[in-house]
């Protein structure tokens, strides 16, 4: 059998891995989107690197749209096998497709508007929301824990990898030439301390792992609670300041994870009087998709949820949905708080939010996890002092934060954690994916100290051969 990496790979998006046996039989593991590469982005979206007529099935690990975001338009070009996942990543995957299939429409409409006056040719968008639903036809959801049949050679059980709701770890067990060889695809790692969800399970012992490392050369802060990381930039932005604080977030996860600290600081009675809008249907929408799964809470919340029905709610929220209202906070004076998406500020409405306020010293763009290096949000935290935002150049005026720790990846110690229950020794090979190259050479030396014999990291579209 042979794999392949045409994603994810010396970056941290795009995931797309090949799994090819000597039959013939493919399996992808995910379908990303690559998100945040500036002017490549789009030429590596609409360039496979196999066929994917070819591709027997699809396997994925969860809904984020860098695991997910292609699968429209695999389908569109020739795809038509099983796509499997958990229950909760089929019902999230259903709303992001059509939510990035709007998305890519708006934008390319608000850009051909500049290419048709510069005398350039329409852009065209890689899928529609009509795309978006016919892929979703394909689906079949499986619960943790249980071994399933993909076909005669692969049997998969999904583990929680407690990283967003319905995240899973890929467990392959895969017959060929009278062997039986384990597999794991690690997809995103989740933390053992997360504020919401369980912590990533343990797994059998694998022949071959594939594991991300996003945050594989660098620790959070475990000491500091994310209600207390926000208050202060509430207190000086939107109190001392009189300015908006607006909050680029993942609509799954990282959206719900801010709610909760807010909703945790009313409780305690710090909550500033101020308004706090999530502008984002998506947000609003997979908020209520992952109230519907409280059995993959943690303890301390189906604690919290004994008293408190809603720990997603409080004082002062409000939902934004159509886009007059949404262009509506641009003419407002008060101080806010805006939660947008998308986490990287590289589309969706916090670009625009982004647009209309950060030539204004008052205001504050705080950045609440990993950005790549090429998106909006990666250049505001490398510290440009001018950025181009649906090509318009914009001077940096407002405040640029950040709060690194508040990300649903495992830090290295986390990663560490979840490969305890292996015996390195046993791992045949193991592949380093889903991280920025400097970062992932890190975290080999670190994989080699602890006993694994054979660490790779995986070049774009590399393919190798897995032998006994």
């Amino acid at each position: 059998m042979k794999i392949a990496f045409h994603g994810a790979a010396r970056v941290v998006t795009g995931s797309k891995h090949l799994l090819t046996l000597s039959n013939g039989k493919k399996y992808l593991l995910d379908c990303g989107m690559f998100q945040g590469l500036g002017s490549d982005t789009d030429r590596l979206n609409r360039e496979w690197g196999f066929t994917p007529s070819e591709v027997d099935f699809l396997i994925l690990s969860h809904a984020h749209i860098d695991h997910t975001g292609l699968i429209p338009k695999l389908v569109k070009d020739g795809f038509n096998g099983k796509i499997f996942c958990t229950p909760a990543t089929k019902e999230l995957t259903s709303v992001l497709l059509e939510d990035s299939a709007g998305i890519q429409q708006d934008d390319i409409k608000f850009v051909n508007k500049r290419r048709i006056a510069e005398g350039q040719s329409y852009l065209q968008p890689m899928y529609d929301e009509e795309d978006a639903r016919a892929a979703m036809d394909l689906f079949s959801a499986h619960e943790y824990e249980q071994w399933f049949s993909v076909d005669e050679n692969v049997q998969v059980m999904y583990k929680d990898a407690g990283h967003i709701i319905g995240s899973a770890t890929v467990h392959l067990k895969i017959k060929e030439d009278g062997k039986e060889t384990h597999l794991t695809f690690s997809g995103d790692v989740g933390r053992y301390r997360d504020v919401i969800l369980n912590p990533p399970s343990t797994f059998p012992q694998a022949d071959y792992i594939i594991i991300e490392s996003t945050y594989g050369n660098s620790l959070h802060d475990k000491d500091v609670d994310t209600p207390d990381l926000l208050l202060p930039w509430i207190e000086k932005t939107c109190i001392q300041k009189k300015g908006k604080l607006i909050l680029p977030a993942f609509s799954v996860g990282r959206t719900q994870e801010i709610l909760f600290a807010l909703n945790q600081l009313e409780i305690q009675g710090r909550l500033p009087d101020l308004d706090y809008y999530v502008d984002s249907p998506l947000s609003i929408e997979v908020t209520e998709i992952v109230k519907k799964y409280p059995q993959l809470f943690n303890k301390n919340v189906q604690d919290i949820l004994k008293t408190d029905e809603d720990p997603f709610s409080f004082k002062g929220l409000k939902f934004i949905k159509s886009v007059d209202e949404s262009k509506s906070l641009n003419y407002k004076n008060t101080p806010f708080v805006v939660i947008s998406a998308s986490g990287m500020a590289d589309a969706g409405r916090v670009k625009h939010h982004i647009s209309n306020n950060i030539e204004n010293s008052r205001n504050t763009i705080l950045m609440m996890g990993y950005c790549e290096p090429h998106s909006l949000g990666g250049r505001l935290l490398a510290g440009d002092k001018e950025v181009n935002i649906f090509g318009i150049r914009h001077e940096v005026n407002a405040e640029i934060g950040s709060i690194r720790s508040m990300s649903a990846h495992g830090d290295y110690e986390d990663l560490s954690q979840f490969l305890a229950c292996q015996d390195p020794k046993q791992v045949k090979k193991l592949f380093i994916v889903h991280g920025e190259y400097e970062v992932q050479q890190a975290f080999k030396e670190r994989l080699l100290k602890k006993g694994f014999m054979d660490v790779e990291i995986p070049a774009l579209h590399y393919e190798i051969g897995l032998v006994d």
